[in-house]
């Protein structure tokens, strides 16, 4: 592998997609640097929560002068130093994962902590024979 450098990378809910340039993507073969051209497939999807890429049936082609070579993002995936290179670029967004997973948890526990403040003030409320708390509490709670 000669080069790769994504064009960019876009964070889309559970995908990040790594997409490709041809300035920015060249592969050695057969002793030739062949440059990526976009006629057919132009990234790499990959789901965040399993951390698999997606569309390794996507087909990439590479141009040195006029011959041209077509390989599956799974033979890519072969290739030496593809899939180190990609792990690089791909590492900062996977630690965004799991700071969202920590946040998720996060509310979690505040989501639990304010039922559980709506449940004692019900009681409270259920204590002090008031009705219209009664009422007011039970409809956040429900609402939850």
């Amino acid at each position: 592998m000669k080069l790769l450098k994504p064009y960019y990378v876009k964070e889309e809910g559970k995908y990040i997609r790594v997409v490709l340039a041809y300035q920015y993507f060249s592969l050695l073969m057969d002793d030739e640097v062949y440059h990526f051209v976009p006629l057919e497939a132009r990234e790499i999807r990959i789901n965040r929560d399993t951390q698999q890429i997606e569309n390794k049936d996507a087909v990439f082609v590479f141009q040195k002068g006029k011959k041209y070579n077509r390989m599956t993002l799974s033979d890519l995936m072969k290739v030496k130093d593809f899939q180190q290179h990609l792990s690089t670029i791909l590492s900062p967004y996977m630690i965004v994962s799991e700071q969202e997973e920590e946040r998720h948890n996060i509310d979690h526990v505040i989501m639990e902590l304010e039922r559980s403040n709506l449940l004692r003030l019900i009681d409270n409320a259920l204590d002090d024979l008031n009705e219209e708390k009664f009422d007011l509490y039970t409809t956040k709670l429900n609402e939850m």
